[in-house]
């Protein structure tokens, strides 16, 4: 709870301090691929290092667990961006 409050305050100074509107589409986007990367490498080290028949279940649904967490936590930035940008445009 605290670090996807953290990442919704990291999200909304994001979106006050950078002038101009957000490229709110291109922060899922780059969102998205950090965690088809990291979910790619956390799934091939558990599936080296965790030997055994369950290797290959733990590896696919660790894999996919980290894609998915990955994507909820840029969600909540893309939220804080949004809410940074509202604030900006008040303040003027």
């Amino acid at each position: 709870m605290w670090f996807e409050l953290l990442i919704l305050i990291l999200g909304i100074a994001y979106g006050f301090f950078h002038k101009g509107k957000e490229d709110l589409w291109g922060l899922l986007k780059m969102g998205a691929l950090i965690g088809i990367i990291l979910g790619v490498i956390f799934g091939l080290i558990a599936f080296f290092f965790a030997p055994g028949a369950l290797s290959l279940g733990i590896g696919i649904t660790g894999g996919i667990g980290i894609f998915i967490g990955i994507i909820i936590l840029a969600i909540i930035f893309i939220v804080g961006a949004f809410i940074g940008d509202w604030f900006e445009g008040m303040k003027k």
